[in-house]
Formats: C-alpha cells, structure tokens, sequence
C-alpha cells in the first residue's frame, strides 16, 4: 500500500552540536521539511513519531541522553525508521548496536553537497511511496575519504564495490593524494576489519633489509639477529598489509614476493617452518608500473598479481571543489592537536583552489599546520597565505598599507611577525610550533633562492648538508 508524500516532510536531527548540525538544519528549511532538531525532539517526538512516517538523522549527541534506547523506543512507535548518519563519527558509530547500524541507509560527508542531499530525501521518498525499506547507499559505505568531486565519488564506489572481496588492489595516484586513506578504508570495509592493519613503505627500507622486514627473521640469521622476529606478513595476518611504494621494491625481492602471493606461504629469513600468508595484500605507487615493465624494472607476473582490482587517486588539481572540505577537516586535526585555528577567506579558498598542488593533499596538510601557527585564532585572507599560493590580487590592497607584501628571510629569522609570537590562551605545543617555523622558514629560503638549496642555506646561516638533512625530515622537495 503506498504511503503519504508527507513521510520525507518529517525529519527528527537527533545532534545537539553546531558545527554538524547547522548544515543539515539550513538544507531543511530551505526545502521547507518539517523536522525537530536539539531539544525539541527530547519532547516531541512520542507524540510526533507515531502520527507519520519518519527520517531519523543521526549524528553528535552529547546530551546525557543514551542513543540506542531513544532509537529503540521510536522503532516501538513506528518500525520501518530509515536512519541516516549525517556526520557521525566511525568510532560512535561502530559503539552502537549492531542492529541499529544494519538499519543505517545513508551517510552525510561533512561538505555534502546539495544535489546529494536532494537525492538522498528523493531515495527516501521513493521507497516509502512504494511501501518498500529504503535500500542502503553502497557509495557512503566509506567516511574516511572526504570530498564532494565526482573523483572522490567514484572513488568510494570504487571501494565499496571491492570492500568485501579478499582480493588484491593496487592503488596509484600521485604522491600526497591520499592513497593511504584510501588503503585504511578498504580494510574497515572489509571482512578483515577486526584483523590489524599493517603498512610499510617499500622505498623507504634498504633492499638488504627489506626481505627480513616483511618475513621476518630467526636468530642468527645474519649479522646483527640477536633475536628472533616477526615480519609484516606474520603482524598482518588476519588483516590487511599495505605495501605502499611497491615500484621502489627491488627485482630480487619482487620475485619472492610474488611466490608468497601464489603460494600464501613463506619461510623467516634464517627458518625452515612453513608459515601460511593469511593476509589480503593493498599496493600502492605514484610510479607508471607499466612502463617500468617495458624497460625490465618491474616484473610483469607481479604486477598482474597486484592490479586485480585497480583503484586511480586523482590529483588534488583535478578535484579543487573538495578543497574547503578539506581544510575545514585539517583545521579541525590542527585544533585538536592544540596547533591553534584559523578560518579561511574567501578569496583565499578561491586563491588555493588555482593552485597546482604539486604536492597535492600532502602540501595542502603542510599549508594548513604553518598558517595555524602563523596567524592562530586568525582569519587567512590572500595576503597572509605564502606568497606561491597567491593566484588572486587582494580585493582590499588598503588593509595592509602598513604591511609588506612579503617577509624576507633574514627579517622572519631575527624577529618574526607579532602574530607568531602570541601565546594564544589555550597554550601551544612547543615542539610542534617551532618545526612548523622552521619548515616555513626553509619554504620560504627555497622559494627566494629559486630551489638552489646551497644559497637558500647561506640564507639561513646553515651548512648545506644540515638545510639538506632538514628538508629530508619535513619531507621538503627541491622546487
């Protein structure tokens, strides 16, 4: 029997917090729903819920009020509630009961877009005028990967259609796109989601430590094994193992990778005891895999192994609508790791968004942690962005008629702007501030010395070697 159009009129936002629920209730009432958000449902919705059919939005109560038996007693009420997490954290999430998360059909990304939400309350219409339960979205199976760009849906499609399947993935994209993430999230969407989580990075451990590294191995196995020791397969097992810069593996130890892959089997270095590989296997390379393959620097049989199911991370540049989403979350990391706040401009959204992003999230990150510090509890317009990042003219040039449009290097170095040297009232990380000056200060050296790390050092006052060791530990490119 088909049901009322009034079903998706009434809407109960079950969050007491601003910052979540603000852009939920805007969308509500621009569209004219009827809903009852914190604390009008607190009273209302025992005599509302039972007259008409009902939306619940779930997302963060910090109310003294227990979730699971307010959502039992509406289901008393009415049966088929659809519930939507809009915002919700994973780890709230996952600490409901497992029968409230099974009737989860939707989930809203911070930054969902507005065709999104439109077509979220036409889902639920749909099915409720056909007397059927709303079925659950698999694009929202993953929350970890935020954004609104048609990539970044595609994307978690992506996922969640091999979420489940214990097979092989391999992920490329450039460095700094977030091909970790996207690592993080096939595993939580998986049947090993209770099983570890284990990365390494191929090209960061020397080729004559890599085999011990990820098989482990016995006592006097060599030089130095004064101890017997579990590798990365052996701590993965019943997870995931994340092998991320997989192009930077050495031949030799391609070839036995690719025997523990077809055979799920594998010995420690130095042991003769069969280990079975119960692991599912995550790749990732910002390398063309294919064309190492043509100049004989990859194996091909490895790599049909890996590339199963092939995921392609687009840059940064391709995707510059998920960019406010993106800094609005980093400003949150920054805050909660006592780094300091600041609210982005307008324009200086709209300045960040031309830029090329070499770097991509990666550099993005890095931009957000030195303005926190630079200009905390400040408002970032184009002129206090650094001067690579400033792809529009300032709208208001007055504003800063006392101010340089830019701080050579040896003035930051004796004295650094009066911004800098406030103590905000909540405090700082100490360590944390004084590495994210000197990355800017090195940023900075580089960019007037046009990447010449020798005269960017003479800037500094430092030896080359010691700029050069530097920028290795903030993970700073030549320009």
């Amino acid at each position: 029997m088909a049901r009322d159009m009034s079903y998706s009129r009434q809407i109960i936002l079950l969050d007491d917090t601003p910052a979540s629920y603000l852009p939920v209730c805007c969308q509500l009432l621009e569209l004219q729903y009827r809903h009852f958000d914190y604390p009008g449902w607190l009273q209302a919705f025992d005599a509302e819920v039972a007259a008409e059919p009902l939306v619940v939005f779930l997302g963060h109560c910090a109310a003294p009020v227990a979730i699971d038996r307010l959502l039992n007693r509406m289901q008393e009420l009415q049966e088929d509630i659809s519930l939507v997490a809009a915002g919700i954290a994973a780890q709230e999430l996952k600490a409901l009961p497992e029968q409230i998360q099974n009737r989860i059909i939707a989930r809203l990304n911070p930054g969902f877009s507005y065709s999104h939400f439109i077509d979220l309350l036409h889902r639920l219409q749909v099915a409720s005028e056909s007397g059927e339960p709303a079925v659950a979205e698999p694009e929202e199976a993953t929350h970890n990967l935020l954004g609104v760009s048609e990539g970044i849906r595609f994307t978690r499609q992506m996922i969640a259609k091999v979420g489940r399947r214990d097979v092989s993935v391999l992920i490329t994209g450039e460095s700094g796109t977030g091909k970790e993430v996207v690592a993080r999230s096939l595993h939580e969407n998986s049947v090993r989601a209770k099983g570890p989580f284990v990365p390494i990075n191929c090209g960061a451990i020397p080729a004559d430590l890599l085999e011990s590294e990820l098989f482990g191995h016995e006592k006097g196995a060599f030089t130095g094994a004064v101890a017997s020791r579990a590798g990365r397969f052996e701590m993965a097992a019943g997870g995931t193992l994340f092998l991320d810069e997989i192009g930077d593996m050495p031949l030799s130890m391609q070839v036995k990778l690719l025997r523990v892959l077809q055979e799920r089997r594998y010995e420690r270095v130095g042991g003769t005891r069969t280990l079975e590989a119960d692991v599912r296997v995550i790749a990732a390379t910002h390398k063309d895999l294919e064309a190492m393959i043509a100049q004989g620097e990859f194996r091909e049989d490895l790599f049909f192994r890996l590339n199963v199911f092939p995921i392609d991370m687009p840059p940064l540049r391709e995707r510059v609508e998920d960019i406010p989403v993106l800094l609005n979350e980093m400003v949150l990391r920054a805050e909660a790791q006592g780094l300091g706040k600041v609210i982005f401009h307008p324009t200086a959204i709209a300045s960040l968004q031309r830029h090329a992003w070499k770097g991509n999230v990666r550099e993005l990150a890095n931009l957000v942690e030195r303005l926190v510090i630079m200009h905390p509890s400040g408002i970032v317009g184009v002129s206090e962005l650094p001067s690579k990042f400033r792809h529009l003219d300032e709208p208001d040039p007055e504003r800063y008629l006392k101010a340089k449009q830019s701080t050579p290097v040896a003035e930051a170095v004796n004295g650094h702007s009066e911004a800098a040297r406030l103590l905000p009232a909540e405090g700082i990380n100490l360590k944390q501030h004084l590495e994210a000056l000197e990355r800017e200060l090195i940023d900075q050296a580089l960019d007037q010395c046009e990447g010449v790390v020798a005269r960017a050092a003479e800037c500094l006052q430092v030896r080359r070697t010691t700029l050069v060791e530097k920028m290795r530990k903030y993970g700073i490119q030549r320009k």
